[in-house]
């Protein structure tokens, strides 16, 4: 099942035969995603730091020259799986670090739910995986298969994004110019994640749209940005008639979030995100028991432990919005998810690796 990726292995291992460059700094990332997110801040601060050389990998491209360069780096980030790294080996200088994309824990993933055996083999040749939290370490450890005494829990990079000096009035006014919205109208930013059952991923099937503008038009505009699973295989048949924006193909999701004034979502993680912008999230869970009994599961307790109301219909939904969102849970919730907030995630890590977490001679 594995071959292709031993055989990737064993090619990677020829070059680690060669001396690592100790300014050499290589990212691991797929080609139809732009450089952006945890890695390219960790870049940025390694700029900030010294002279040093990147070398982007793309998991999906073979090139012998950039293969070479990963396999002599003195430092190589992941921002996601990358299994042939279970049959790579590493000079004891070089250090493998996992970012992780997302942040906290809320869904069940990787080795909470499969693939036990490759995720070991995986983390025995990762170093450090950096995470958002020490309340979480159990999670990250059984998700990634890894010991405990590799998580550190540093913050998420992507996260520093927040707390840079947007001109989020600049912003929202070529937002309303784009999709011609009134600048009085409040941004109620709804992301619905994927579901394996497709029953329920035409969202339009329970959330009524002419009776949600009906009541709520006035104030609000509804702004939908899908998953890119339902986007790509189920998008015909949400395509509605109706007063919404479709953001599902906007370039920076940050940026909505930044823009939203509300978040509904059900069961997505981008919640842990936008929670630190202290704004109020609802959780629209029309097939909540479904998911419960047939989807993957959650770390967290979800009727007890989200930062915001859960509704099971669009009546509730509305309800929720006109009388207003309790939020009081948030902050409890923000302290078990975090242990920073405060924009220095990238120079936590780069500081981390350079300093304690690199392998000197």
């Amino acid at each position: 099942m594995y071959l292709k990726h031993k055989i990737f292995g064993s090619i990677f291992n020829i070059f680690a035969k060669f001396p690592i460059q100790d300014n050499m700094i290589s990212f691991v990332i797929d080609s139809n995603e732009s450089f952006s997110g945890n890695l390219e801040y960790i870049k940025n601060e390694f700029e900030k730091k010294g002279q040093y050389k990147f070398n982007f990998y793309y998991k999906d491209k073979i090139s012998f020259s950039s293969l070479k360069k990963l396999a002599t780096s003195k430092y190589v980030f992941l921002n996601d799986n990358f299994f042939p790294i279970a049959f790579m080996k590493f000079k004891d200088e070089t250090s493998v670090i996992q970012l992780w994309h997302a942040p906290g824990a809320f869904k069940k993933f990787g080795g909470s739910v499969e693939n036990k055996d490759m995720l070991k083999l995986i983390s025995d040749n990762t170093d450090f995986l950096i995470v958002t939290s020490k309340n979480i370490e159990n999670y990250y450890s059984e998700a990634f298969q890894i010991d405990k005494s590799k998580i550190k829990p540093l913050g998420l990079p992507r996260a520093d994004y927040y707390f840079k000096n947007h001109d989020v009035d600049g912003l929202r006014e070529k937002f309303n110019k784009k999709f011609n919205i009134s600048p009085d109208k409040k941004i109620i930013l709804y992301t619905p994640t994927f579901r394996e059952d497709k029953l329920y991923n035409n969202v339009f099937n329970y959330l009524d749209l002419k009776k949600f503008n009906e009541q709520l038009a006035d104030d609000y505009v509804l702004a939908l940005r899908l998953h890119p699973k339902i986007k790509n295989f189920y998008s015909e048949d949400i395509s509605v008639d109706g007063d919404y924006i479709d953001c599902s193909n906007y370039k920076n999701e940050q940026e909505l979030l930044l823009l939203a004034d509300i978040l509904i979502t059900d069961y997505s993680s981008i919640m842990i995100e936008f929670a630190m912008l202290s704004k109020p999230i609802i959780f629209f869970a029309y097939d909540l028991e479904n998911y419960l009994n047939n989807e993957r599961g959650f770390y967290l307790n979800y009727k007890k432990d989200l930062p915001g109301p859960i509704v099971y219909n669009d009546d509730e939904l509305i309800t929720v919005i006109r009388e207003g969102i309790d939020i009081s849970n948030l902050n409890s919730f923000l302290k078990t998810q975090f242990d920073f907030i405060d924009g220095h995630a990238s120079e936590r890590v780069v500081d981390f690796v350079i300093n304690e977490g690199g392998k000197n001679e």
